[in-house]
């Protein structure tokens, strides 16, 4: 075979590779990128000049596809991976000349790594639109649901406030005029009980259809956090969970309701303590930007499962056992953040445990 034919030969099989690419990019699903990726990595290996002593390495942030163990000693030609003009990747080929020194890349095999890390990096960045997209979709669908949510909390606040104070009105009453009969004042401190306590029900409904009124005061967050853990430091004790605050500020100032700040520093921590397993560690972590003060608050417990991860903010949800929990604490906390201009966002950490975070403008 004459130098113009092989040349001629090794064009095809470049021009053969691109089509390849581009027909495995356009089929791609984006839940089955890895194996398009894998696709890629063996059509690439055909085109080049020497396929049986070539291999191909793509790595591209948690994946990793290569046609076959190689050394690092053999010869190396390599394309970076750009997403959105980030290098997060990059293809590598190898070839092994233990069995022959003389062998060498082609120039033209260079051209077509370079065009090839281009096509795929133009896939993982139609593939990242297409999750931001989803993951945006997801998170209107769950601020609607909230809103609703709200709504329909507000108007039941609303109407169980008048029975219930014409109940604790009345019991009270009845509760003066049978002084004499031990037995009936007993029942009616019950009945007198359960209503406040079902006031306080309300009250935490309230809370979280941003229906409470508000004190905004300019305060300093990194003292209320260290109050909120002074108050329960008994409980950390007695359930054996550790805490560590980590700020690098003595003061981080923000316009906020003090009660209502200390209300989300407390039940979150209660809920991290609630979850933690012995000898587990709660953080409690604060940063600053120009506008915002941020709060992360994490545990070591189970987490959230998938199914549960969604539902955390809704009233009366809880994964606590029937008893532990009414379930609107979560709730509660969403209401103040929301009615403070603020977000809080729910997570599973990396290594183990919950992680809240919350957003709150600084003015």
């Amino acid at each position: 075979m004459t130098n113009t034919e092989q040349a001629l030969k090794e064009r095809i099989k470049e021009l053969t590779c691109l089509y390849e690419v581009s027909s495995i990019i356009a089929n791609t699903d984006i839940e089955l990128v890895e194996d398009t990726i894998k696709a890629i990595a063996f059509s690439l290996k055909k085109a080049f000049q020497y396929p049986k002593k070539t291999d191909v390495l793509i790595e591209c942030d948690t994946i990793s596809i290569k046609t076959n163990s190689f050394s690092e000693d053999n010869l190396t030609i390599f394309s970076n991976i750009k997403i959105f003009n980030a290098v997060k990747g990059k293809i590598v080929v190898h070839l092994n000349t233990s069995k022959s020194k003389e062998i060498n890349f082609l120039k033209e095999e260079q051209l077509l790594l370079d065009n090839v890390a281009l096509k795929l990096g133009n896939l993982l960045e139609r593939v990242e639109i297409q999750k931001n997209e989803a993951s945006l979709k997801r998170q209107m669908e769950h601020t609607d649901r909230l809103s609703i949510l709200g709504e329909i909390t507000a108007g039941i606040a609303h109407e169980l406030n008048t029975p219930l104070a014409n109940i604790l009105g009345f019991g009270e009453l009845l509760k003066e005029d049978l002084k004499s009969n031990p037995k009936a004042i007993s029942d009616i401190d019950k009945i007198i009980k359960n209503a406040i306590f079902s006031r306080e029900v309300v009250k935490k409904l309230m809370f979280f259809a941003c229906e409470m009124p508000q004190q905004m005061k300019r305060l300093n967050l990194i003292a209320h956090i260290k109050n909120a853990i002074k108050l329960l430091d008994a409980t950390f004790k007695k359930e054996q969970v550790k805490y560590i605050i980590k700020t690098e500020e003595e003061a981080l100032w923000l316009r906020a309701d003090p009660i209502q700040l200390t209300q989300i520093i407390f039940n979150l921590l209660m809920n991290a303590i609630y979850f933690s397993p012995k000898n587990g560690l709660v953080t409690i972590e604060t940063e600053c930007t120009t506008k915002n003060v941020i709060i992360k608050i994490s545990d070591e417990g189970s987490g959230f499962t998938k199914d549960d991860l969604p539902k955390v903010f809704q009233p009366f949800f809880t994964t606590k056992p029937l008893g532990d929990g009414s379930g609107l604490g979560l709730s509660v906390v969403h209401g103040i953040v929301a009615s403070h201009k603020g977000t809080i966002t729910a997570e599973n950490n990396s290594d183990k445990g919950a992680i809240f975070t919350i957003t709150l403008p600084k003015d």
